[in-house]
């Protein structure tokens, strides 16, 4: 098994023990212990196309197209810096952003025609594939802090996309301003990072904590009450994290489910891929709803972080809207 530095947290290592079996656990530290590959996809926003892979190749990159997606590729670790000063990355024709990154708006499947929201936008890499993957939509972009609110707008307009609305506010609240606006709604939630776990990067962790996981809860499940107030009936929204605590992940989609039993249902992510796993069936003592079976839960390996995706579609109003209880059922 992999062994994690001195300085990695041991109430993390003791709490993945009781969370998997030996398999998967050794997989996750050597997902933690691997070199991860540089992925990214193609900006048709800033004039990228297909030539671009055969651009990068020509300027001495080692390219892999992916198999799923036909904007997307990779490189080597041992070959980021030379891709992040490529002409084709600082002409925003090319975006470096994560595989599992890129999995959240790849199943929300936003169109021309939809009003969408991403309720926590910054730093804009998610927002930036929605204005790729729909260029005619009517995306806003939510954010709290001002000074990343600044830094999203500057990525969007770095990036040709400078048509989507970006708004300093707090995402918990929306939905008092924008009651069943939306048509898709994006919430890849703050959270813990514990799938973004670096053996070599001791930064990537060393702010772990058990109290973090319950910040993290506390605002994603005021977060998701807003997101899902703020959709449409017939809408979809997808709610991403990269954390590996189910308190953070089935936990949460299991609050939202208990309060909106009657107007929400899980929509199942069909994505084959060697890092999914079955999603955890319990958290601590309460046992989690049989329909969060359909997100997709991914552990880190040599190609992606760790996350976690779940998609909903909402099948009735809910307006009047219901009452947020904090303490229900998880």
């Amino acid at each position: 098994m992999t062994t994690p530095p001195e300085s990695f947290p041991i109430p993390f290592l003791e709490r993945i023990e009781t969370l998997f079996d030996t398999t998967t656990k050794t997989r996750i530290l050597e997902g933690m212990a691997t070199e991860r590959q540089v992925w990214f996809r193609v900006n048709p926003l800033a004039g990228g196309n297909e030539a671009v892979f055969d651009a990068l190749a020509a300027g001495g990159q080692t390219v892999h197209r992916s198999k799923e997606w036909n904007d997307a590729g990779w490189v080597p670790e041992s070959k980021r810096a030379m891709l992040l000063a490529s002409s084709e990355v600082s002409s925003g024709k090319v975006y470096v952003q994560g595989l599992a990154s890129q999995l959240p708006v790849r199943v929300l499947e936003p169109v021309q025609e939809d009003v969408v929201l991403d309720l926590a936008a910054a730093p804009g890499s998610k927002t930036l594939q929605l204005a790729a993957a729909a260029p005619g939509a009517d995306i806003a972009a939510v954010e709290i802090v001002r000074k990343r609110k600044f830094r999203l707008q500057d990525n969007l307009a770095r990036h040709g996309a400078e048509g989507v609305k970006v708004f300093l506010q707090d995402g918990t609240k929306v939905w008092r301003y924008r009651p069943e606006h939306f048509d898709k709604v994006l919430l890849d939630a703050p959270c813990s990072s514990e799938g973004r776990f670096r053996f070599h990067d001791p930064e990537s962790y060393s702010f772990w904590t058990r109290s973090k996981t319950k910040e993290m809860v506390r605002k994603q499940r005021r977060l998701l009450f807003s997101a899902i107030h703020t959709l449409k009936p017939g809408g979809t929204l997808v709610y991403s994290t990269c954390s590996l605590a189910p308190e953070e992940n089935e936990g949460v989609v299991h609050h939202a489910l208990s309060i909106f039993s009657d107007c929400l249902d899980v929509v199942p992510i069909e994505w084959d891929a060697p890092e999914r796993i079955p999603v955890l069936r319990s958290v601590g003592r309460h046992v989690i709803d049989k329909r969060v079976d359909g997100a997709c839960r991914l552990i880190p390996s040599e190609r992606m972080e760790g996350f976690f995706v779940c998609r909903f579609v909402k099948k009735t109003s809910s307006n009047p809207p219901l009452k947020f209880k904090a303490e229900s059922k998880r």
